[in-house]
């Protein structure tokens, strides 16, 4: 199969927007983590006050392997923290263990595309890689109604991450204004939680404006806007 230049056109932005989005949070994680709060909390001391301050006893802080391997697990109730947050008392560490109690919380609350990401996941697991493949079976046996059903599909991992926007948005929101009510971190070390979640948030847009240009590529091939009819 030959290159198709006009990939380019929808590639190479949200390529650029992600290459610049994972040197800011490299950037900001770096420095932050070598500036200690005034409190000496450890990322996991910062969860568990927050989420018992929220009445969320039940949810455990498990250390977990890796970078930025941080995450929630609404199945299990657990907020994982990265080796490097959960016994850290940075800045950094501050933040990331805040904005992931903030899932937590969302969580809790049912929040709206919270529940409605959760519910996208099987499609979207599966989606991913045979969407895909369905459409370029389709597009290349000129049977097009598989391609259609191969770009719904991955029109649904689009969906999924337009859907991830105001989830992750939302969980750094109520970190930093719970970090700052509970007074965990003072308000120059809140600058630096404002960078650091800043810089991940837009990693966020930058995957959600990849699957965007991949599938306006994809309706371009079908439609005939990027193949000769030959």
């Amino acid at each position: 199969m030959l290159f198709d230049p006009l990939y380019l056109v929808f590639a190479l932005p949200p390529l650029l927007l992600g290459l610049w989005a994972q040197w800011r949070v490299h950037s900001a994680v770096s420095r932050y983590s070598e500036v200690v709060t005034a409190y000496g909390l450890t990322g996991a001391e910062v969860a568990r006050r927050l989420l018992d301050a929220a009445g969320l006893y039940h949810v455990q802080v498990e250390p977990v392997p890796g970078h930025l391997t941080d995450h929630y697990d609404p199945r299990t109730k657990t907020l994982r923290l990265s080796e490097a947050v959960y016994g850290a008392p940075t800045v950094a560490a501050a933040g990331i263990a805040a904005h992931e109690m903030g899932h937590a919380l969302q969580d809790a609350q049912n929040y709206g595309p919270l529940v409605l990401r959760s519910a996208m996941v099987p499609t979207v697991q599966f989606g991913s890689w045979l969407g895909p493949l369905l459409f370029m079976i389709g597009l290349f046996t000129n049977m097009i109604g598989l391609a259609w059903l191969g770009l719904l599909l991955f029109g649904a991992v689009a969906a999924f991450t337009l859907v991830t926007l105001p989830v992750e948005y939302d969980a750094s929101r109520r970190a930093k204004a719970l970090l700052h009510a509970h007074g965990l971190v003072s308000r120059a070390e809140l600058r630096g939680v404002d960078a650091v979640l800043d810089a991940a948030a837009l990693t966020y847009v930058a995957a959600a404006a990849q699957a965007i240009g991949n599938l306006l590529y994809y309706v371009v091939l079908l439609t005939g806007g990027g193949r000769s009819r030959d």
